[in-house]
């Protein structure tokens, strides 16, 4: 899959995209950046409303190209040198979302299945992270 990543665009436009290929998976973007194995305080989140302008640093319009089998820390990599965005992949498990910084050198595949093993019988919802925030 590509994703183009442009200015104009929202951050929920990114989310979608990424989320018709990977219904068990979600991407969310963050001020700063997340250290390797520690989870990104919820403090940085960024609204989905915002445009990606508002939010990275490094002002490059292109497309990204998503595989299964692209890793996550790879993706999160790729995001951040290419296009100065501070991402987080985050895996479904049941009606929660959890943080993958203990399997980010899983592909995207492995993710996504093991988030529709976790939610058998739960289908994909709109959970929102964002829920308990003004």
């Amino acid at each position: 899959m590509k994703i183009t990543i442009n200015d104009q665009q929202t951050i929920a436009e990114i989310q979608n995209s990424f989320n018709k290929e990977f219904p068990f998976l979600k991407l969310e973007f963050f001020s700063k950046r997340h250290l390797s194995g520690h989870p990104s305080p919820i403090k940085f989140l960024i609204r989905k409303n915002l445009l990606i302008r508002e939010c990275r640093t490094i002002h490059h319009e292109g497309e990204i190209t998503i595989s299964p089998d692209m890793k996550v820390n790879e993706l999160e990599q790729k995001l951040w040198n290419q296009y100065g965005l501070g991402v987080q992949v985050f895996r479904k498990s049941g009606m929660s979302w959890l943080e993958t910084i203990l399997t980010d050198n899983w592909t995207l595949a492995e993710q996504n299945a093991e988030g529709e093993s976790l939610s058998k019988g739960i289908p994909p919802d709109e959970l929102d992270y964002y829920q308990d925030r003004n």
